[in-house]
């Protein structure tokens, strides 16, 4: 048996975190059973699906390097075997018209909680002739299609969960379709699923509740049941909903803040899953070697954001400067980064130096040029910053004076990394007292690369000019 499995996402909305961890589950698990992956597009929702989300499903899916092996497939070009269905189940008396008007229904409902029963549908429409039933179409009235449902209890198989028990009773004859060329959720997708050749079925957890009505259309229609396997449910910090202030931004805002791919794939395998010996960096290639589905968890994964930027840092200092440089060039979704990369004031060589510098305090690409922006802008800063321990105004103006008398002294041939190094550090038995204030004078910051770094980079003038400006505010 060739595996197939299928990543259906509704494009109404942007691809989040939480659907793309489904896309990746089903993926690896494709490619490690050397088996398929289907993309297929659920847009049969005609008023809320969009193309522009279609559009971010694909381009989130590419940059992540989930390639599909068949697909994009859309629900809204397959109406004519969503029909055919339809209509087999009203010739086998397995599903009927309901007329019922929405008033009816919403008091048969009211009824029901008085009662204190489960609001479900009566069943009344079932019991029409063919001739009610004609008379009523002959005469426009409007309607939709329900699954005829039996009255039992159902146990179905899931892979991760094992047997799951299903009371029918509490949710009676459903709608499966607006019309017979209008199919709902629960239609479209076990007739997609059966006539796509789906082995096994993987998606989140808060979906258990329509297996039962999904493998009704199955039984119906006589078709084999696919393996069902429901992963968990991804929880904020704390155990809530997942949320955007927990982190739970789109794929494509990610790629926008800096994020790598890597990362993201890294972060999302492990809310679920873990590898052998509870590794934390993973590769994609290891992830289909050693992923087993029967491994996947059944608690409630939490979103770390932290873990998310601890690993994102992790993968981008292993990136070189010439390859951060070369992902801003080919990135549409980092192309105002290129002013940095295209700045007059520094040679190549000096940006890659600020991209070296930037990267080791950065959590994503766009933090990079954050954390030394300094060498792009002019800046400002209290003078009480450049105070080093218990020092005073006068002794601080005095260090940053010497320093600035040594280097003015320094030919430009020996102001390299080893020389000043070597002179600065004999100008104060206490070394905090000749670098911090310097750091401060160079940058405006309290943390930021070390100062000779920096000097380096923008040349003798302007660390001279800098010192100046530092001394002025003390005097």
């Amino acid at each position: 048996m060739v595996v197939r499995v299928r990543f259906a996402p509704s494009p109404t909305g942007r691809l989040h975190l939480g659907s793309i961890r489904t896309a990746l589950f089903n993926f690896v698990f494709a490619k490690n059973q050397k088996g398929v992956f289907i993309l297929r597009i659920e847009d049969t929702d005609k008023e809320r699906s969009k193309k522009e989300f279609v559009d971010d499903i694909i381009e989130s899916l590419k940059w992540l390097k989930l390639d599909p092996d068949e697909g994009p497939i859309f629900q809204s070009e397959r109406i004519e075997i969503y029909r055919k269905v339809i209509e087999e189940l009203l010739d086998k008396g397995k599903a009927y018209r309901c007329f019922c008007s929405k008033e009816e229904l919403e008091t048969k409902r009211q009824m029901q909680i008085t009662k204190g029963e489960p609001p479900r549908y009566d069943g009344t429409c079932s019991k029409l002739s063919k001739e009610e039933i004609n008379e009523k179409l002959s005469k426009g009235t409007p309607y939709v299609i329900r699954l005829k449902v039996p009255e039992q209890i159902i146990t179905f198989k899931d892979f991760l969960r094992g047997d799951i028990k299903y009371d029918l009773r509490l949710i009676g004859d459903f709608i499966i379709a607006k019309s017979e060329t209008e199919p709902l959720f629960h239609l479209a997708t076990p007739v997609d699923d059966y006539y796509q050749g789906i082995t096994h079925i993987i998606r989140g957890a808060e979906h258990i509740p329509n297996t039962p009505k999904q493998i009704l259309i199955f039984k119906a229609m006589n078709w084999k049941i696919p393996v069902y396997a429901h992963i968990p449910l991804i929880l904020g910090e704390g155990g809530g909903k997942l949320s955007k202030r927990h982190g739970a931004k789109s794929v494509l805002e990610y790629r926008e803040e800096g994020f790598l791919p890597e990362a993201i794939i890294n972060f999302l395998i492990l809310l679920g899953w873990h590898p052998k010996g509870d590794k934390e960096i993973i590769s994609m290639k290891e992830i289909i070697e050693e992923f087993r589905l029967e491994d996947v968890e059944k608690r409630p994964a939490i979103f770390n954001v932290k873990k998310l930027l601890w690993l994102n840092k992790i993968y981008l200092r292993r990136l070189s400067s010439v390859e951060i440089e070369n992902l801003i060039l080919n990135d549409p979704y980092l192309e105002d980064l290129k002013i940095y990369l295209e700045n007059e004031n520094y040679t190549k060589e000096k940006i890659h130096k600020i991209i070296e510098l930037g990267k080791e305090r950065a959590n994503n690409i766009r933090e990079i040029f954050e954390t030394v922006k300094f060498f792009y802008q002019d800046f400002d800063y209290n003078k009480e910053l450049l105070i080093w321990k218990d020092y005073t105004f006068e002794q601080i103006k005095n260090s940053l004076i010497q320093v600035k008398n040594t280097l003015e002294n320094i030919p430009e041939e020996k102001f390299n990394a080893d020389y000043l190094k070597q002179v600065l550090d004999t100008l104060n038995e206490d070394k905090g007292l000749t670098y911090w204030p310097l750091r401060v004078a160079l940058t405006g910051l309290e943390a930021s690369p070390p100062p000779i770094d920096i000097m380096l980079i923008i040349g003798k003038e302007k660390t001279l000019k800098l010192i100046d400006k530092a001394i002025e505010k003390l005097s």
